[in-house]
């Protein structure tokens, strides 16, 4: 068979397979009654960690406020997250990826979704979560905080509570960015507004329940992002 021909016949049915995750997705979230938010975190962090027991107690607070906790359903602080939310009787989901390394679902999930690609994946998480939480973590950590504030920073999504958690690990990136990325122009001073430093488990619960209640004061503007060119 003809290579060409052939790798457009793959390409089409991966086509076919990429819309399949979508609706998959889409028809799982639709019952999702109460506000979620994504916590993203390393899968490498081990049980006895500092930034594990954060995560589960994060999982916990969520749960005890009546918002759903979102994660990659992998180990490390995923499960933390999970494991938090679902021993304290919340919503707990996962949305998993298949990898050859790292990722098994972890099996404190009460929904649990499993994704071929990245992309996809993403979308989920950004499209059904009130709020996000980034622990610290790696390369994938990393590209999930960044695409979610350059949605927010170009007005693709409606802004939404972002929290950068353990101020110790963030605060040499926020300060290069501070230094570097607005000093430079690469982004507006206003920019940096759009995530929040905590190290307080209480606060996120706290501020994406006021996020949702228009009554209650809230402590946690989101300035109207500027595009930068």
């Amino acid at each position: 068979m003809d290579y060409h021909v052939d790798k457009l016949s793959e390409d089409s049915w991966r086509m076919f397979r990429i819309i399949g995750e979508f609706a998959i997705g889409f028809d799982a979230m639709r019952d999702l009654e109460q506000p979620a938010v994504t916590v993203f975190g390393s899968a490498r962090t081990v049980v006895d960690h500092r930034w594990y027991i954060a995560a589960k107690a994060i999982g916990k607070a969520l749960a005890d406020a009546g918002l759903a906790t979102v994660t990659g359903g992998g180990p490390g602080i995923m499960e933390a997250a999970n494991r938090g939310a679902y021993e304290a009787g919340g919503i707990s989901i996962g949305m998993n990826i298949e990898l050859k390394h790292e990722q098994k679902p972890n099996v404190y999930q009460t929904k649990s979704l499993i994704f071929e690609h990245f992309f996809a994946r993403k979308v989920m998480l950004v499209k059904y979560s009130s709020g996000f939480v980034v622990m610290p973590g790696g390369f994938g950590t990393m590209d999930e905080l960044l695409e979610c504030l350059t949605l927010i920073q170009t007005l693709k999504v409606h802004p939404f509570p972002i929290f950068l958690f353990d101020t110790k690990f963030w605060s040499p990136m926020v300060d290069w960015m501070r230094d570097t990325l607005v000093t430079e122009g690469m982004i507006a001073a206003d920019d940096l507004k759009l995530f929040k430093l905590t190290d307080d488990v209480d606060e996120i619960s706290r501020i994406v329940k006021q996020y949702h209640d228009p009554s209650q004061p809230d402590d946690f503007k989101h300035p109207a992002p500027t595009v930068t060119p």
